[in-house]
């Protein structure tokens, strides 16, 4: 059965939640519309689509024109407004074949995502590492349909059109394409993997959460903390060594604490 079609009847985000988080943040500088965390390093695009980094407390601009990028262990990758795959080889955006809306590179050197159809695919870390210009690759085709998927070194979590939540098992880096899915509750626009196995996500009014009781031996968790500063509503975010990266639905940029 496809996982956009699985009808369980589970609580919706926020009525199944009992602990609200007051967020330590601090306002950086710029707009952004999407941004990721992930290897120390902080990235995204702008309204504009244009591209950047943060160096030394400042955005730098890195040449290009993207709708969705990511940094991870396996590099930096990205998707144009045209579903174009690019991965950042030395100093030169380097095309790959393939076509996604969204990407994440959070995985152990494997890159996953999903296309303007909602299919879902990764790419082994074999793969990933060995990027040439125009290069084939082994997209892995995953049964199901989720508009938005993120992984780190062995878990997966994505979320479907109707903002249901799933987490895909038995993900490694070799085998990316992993076993079966299983449903969270909860409902959830967007969702992330910290490079920790930390999950957060944004459902579509703009309230943040983060999942509670992740661990090796229960990697889905036991229940979901509202994450709140002042009285912002949230669009995109991302995690790394310790702090959230939020934007808000004005694209104002948040560093926060947990």
């Amino acid at each position: 059965m496809s996982i956009s079609g699985v009808l369980l009847f589970l609580p919706l985000l926020g009525l199944c939640s009992g602990q609200t988080v007051q967020l330590n943040c601090d306002q950086v500088p710029g707009a952004l519309k999407q941004i990721d965390a992930g290897n120390g390093q902080v990235v995204g695009v702008n309204a504009n689509e244009n591209i950047y980094t943060l160096y030394s407390g400042r955005w730098t601009q890195i040449p290009g024109s993207l709708s969705h990028i990511s940094v991870g262990p396996g590099g930096l990758w990205g998707v144009n407004r045209n579903n174009n795959i690019y991965k950042l080889v030395g100093a030169d955006w380097v095309q790959t074949d393939g076509l996604l809306k969204q990407i994440d590179a959070g995985g152990a050197q494997f890159i996953s995502g999903a296309n303007m159809n909602d299919d879902i695919f990764c790419l082994p870390d074999q793969a990933t590492v060995s990027v040439k210009d125009g290069s084939a690759l082994p997209w892995n085709n995953i049964a199901g349909k989720l508009k938005y998927y993120s992984c780190n070194t062995n878990n997966c979590w994505g979320v479907n059109s109707a903002d249901d939540i799933f987490y895909r098992f038995s993900v490694t880096p070799s085998s990316c394409s992993g076993s079966r899915w299983q449903q969270v509750e909860g409902k959830l626009a967007m969702i992330e993997v910290g490079s920790d196995g930390s999950v957060f996500g944004v459902n579509s009014v703009g309230d943040a959460y983060r999942r509670n009781g992740i661990t090796s031996s229960n990697p889905i968790g036991t229940s979901w903390s509202q994450l709140q500063y002042k009285s912002h509503k949230f669009s995109h975010l991302s995690y790394d060594l310790g702090l959230l990266w939020i934007l808000t639905k004005d694209q104002m940029i948040l560093r926060c604490k947990l």
